[in-house]
């Protein structure tokens, strides 16, 4: 005799966690997320400069990879087990310049000075 799904009473149940777990997780299995989903990226501005914090356990300082264009920055690592990127879009125009970072027990604090959106130009 073949069991029908209809007369379990939790199917329901399971089917909406099971879907509510996989919006969390941005329809991406967790433990594939680099580094087991364990990855933290949080930005922090002030009037003068944003900071990105991110935690990466696991990785060494001389694994990381860090760009930045303005107005994103990207992580890359790339460990023995795993790797990891992620492009954070900041919330205003920076001077790529002017960053600098730290790496301490596997958290990385970069910091980057705000600019001006625009340029003035002159009428001739």
């Amino acid at each position: 005799m073949r069991r029908d799904d209809r007369d379990d009473p939790f199917d329901d149940i399971f089917s909406e966690i099971e879907r509510m777990m996989e919006g969390m997780a941005g329809g991406i299995d967790a433990a594939d997320a680099g580094f087991g989903g364990d990855a933290h990226v949080s930005v922090y501005e002030t009037d003068d400069e944003i900071r990105v914090v991110a935690d990466l356990p696991g990785v060494d300082k001389d694994d990381l990879r860090i760009k930045c264009d303005g107005r994103n920055v990207t992580v890359a690592a790339t460990t023995t087990t795993s790797e990891y990127e992620e492009r954070i879009q900041l919330p205003g125009r920076v001077d790529e310049h002017s960053a600098s970072a730290s790496f301490n027990n596997g958290v990385l604090e970069i910091t980057l000075d705000r600019t001006d959106s625009s340029a003035n130009i002159d009428l001739s």
